[in-house]
């Protein structure tokens, strides 16, 4: 008997035994563990002090370079170039050391303004975390780039990044590519007022490239302030090729092409670029095809605005017609008697009516000819007017002499850097200068230096 109930007893225990309904319990609801965050996952805060080490983890760094706070100063670099910039950095005691540096507006950490990395080489795996850290910093100013080793790729990629909206100024010294890849940064929807890019070994093909992105037949860059070239080795071709590029630009007050090995001839090119222009065929043909738009969108808006009036008329007296058919509607249901029928013969009978309709349609058309020949006239006379003047080409200064067509030099450029050109160039480019320039300016030389001054046109131009 007592074997007998020992099974009993342990079903018992199994049905009645309250822990193991505890343990099911525990196992259905087990303490969450944090999620595994990858690299595309992570949103950054804006702290770059928080966000660089982090992003670094995730992509598996061993060697994270430490982030690390620079005094605030006066932001001066931003707008002007200095030429003492690479001796600070040369004689920093963390020269050569990976660190990321950066400046704060404030105590607050998510103020940085200025980014920073001179003279250690960045990898790929880097330069995405900064990349991907950037748009955040909504604080940011400036981003520098100096002796960084920075290929194309991460150039494009920089260009191709939408950063932060208070992003102006961009240093990239020190860095040649095999593609010269900077000119990306100079598109037409760039941001950016203030662009280095000394000693990258630009070269020719460079220049050309930038000179293009300055500005074409087509499309111009609206934002670029100041532009630093010096020490890229143009020569003359390059000179002629950033000459190109200044014809159509109006936007750019600075630019600095010391030390590039431009003789007389690119200095040339560059004097003509700011005095009278004569137009080039692709000019001619771009201008009249812009001048052909302008009047085709101009006739459309005037087609419409005449259609529409018209419609509006024919609208409001068919709708006084219903009312009046819907009266008359109503009073011959109500009276039904033989005099009605006899006046509505007899108005159907008499000719009047409808004379008077033609007559009235006679006056409507007489009325809308004047005005189709107000337009008309109008269009013909905005034929020879600037339709646009953010576009040079189109502007009212563009005139004909002698069955060829000019408009005026680039009068934006204030200031432009001709230093250091050594021996190539010399009192020739003023010479040279002066014949192009003397009807328009006035010269002055102090101190082996030329200076060109005018309230709207180019202030200062240094040769020596």
């Amino acid at each position: 008997m007592s074997r007998k109930k020992q099974p009993k007893d342990k079903v018992v225990q199994e049905v009645e035994e309250p822990p193991k309904v505890a343990d099911t319990k525990s196992h259905q609801q087990p303490p969450e563990p944090a999620p595994v965050q990858t690299f595309d996952d992570y949103h950054c805060t804006g702290n770059v002090e928080v966000d660089f080490p982090m992003l670094c983890s995730l992509l598996n760094m061993k060697d994270v370079p430490p982030v690390i706070r620079q005094i605030p100063s006066a932001i001066d670099s931003d707008v002007t170039f200095k030429e003492d910039e690479d001796a600070k950095l040369s004689a920093s005691p963390l020269r050569g050391t990976p660190f990321l540096c950066i400046e704060l507006e404030n105590d607050d950490p998510l103020c940085t303004r200025k980014v920073k990395i001179s003279g250690w080489k960045v990898n790929y795996k880097i330069f995405k975390a900064v990349l991907k850290m950037l748009p955040s910093v909504t604080t940011l100013q400036c981003l520098h780039f100096w002796q960084a080793a920075l290929s194309d790729p991460m150039v494009i990629s920089l260009a191709n990044t939408s950063l932060g909206s208070n992003l102006r100024a961009v240093t990239l010294e020190g860095n040649p590519l095999l593609q010269h890849s900077f000119h990306l940064l100079l598109s037409e929807d760039s941001n950016l007022t203030h662009l280095s890019l000394r000693n990258n070994r630009i070269g020719e093909e460079g220049a050309r490239l930038i000179g293009s992105a300055l500005s074409t037949c087509k499309s111009a860059n609206k934002n670029l302030l100041s532009l630093n070239l010096a020490f890229n080795n143009i020569g003359d071709a390059g000179a002629a090729h950033i000459a190109q590029g200044l014809r159509l630009n109006n936007t750019l007050v600075i630019l600095s092409l010391a030390n590039n090995n431009i003789g007389d001839a690119g200095a040339t090119s560059l004097a003509m670029t700011l005095g009278e222009l004569t137009l080039q065929h692709k000019e001619i043909v771009e201008r009249r095809r812009m001048l052909l738009h302008k009047i085709q969108s101009s006739l459309r808006a005037d087609l419409e605005q005449t259609v529409g009036g018209h419609l509006s008329v024919i609208h409001s007296t068919s709708s006084k017609g219903d009312t009046k058919s819907a009266v008359k509607k109503k009073n011959k249901a109500a009276k039904k008697d033989e005099k009605t029928t006899e006046t509505k013969v007899k108005r159907g009978s008499d000719g009047k009516r409808p004379q008077s309709r033609t007559m009235k349609s006679g006056g409507k058309e007489k009325l809308s000819s004047p005005q189709e020949d107000k337009s008309s006239s109008i269009l013909t006379e905005n034929q020879g007017e600037a339709l646009d003047t953010g576009n040079p080409l189109l502007m009212q200064s563009v005139h004909r002499r002698d069955g060829v067509l000019y408009m005026p030099g680039n009068t934006t450029l204030t200031s432009l850097n001709l230093a250091g050109q050594g021996t190539k160039l010399q009192r020739n480019l003023c010479l040279c200068s002066w014949q192009l320039w003397k009807d328009r300016r006035m010269w002055e030389e102090t101190c082996s230096v030329s200076y060109c001054r005018e309230t709207s046109s180019l202030q200062t131009l240094s040769v020596t």
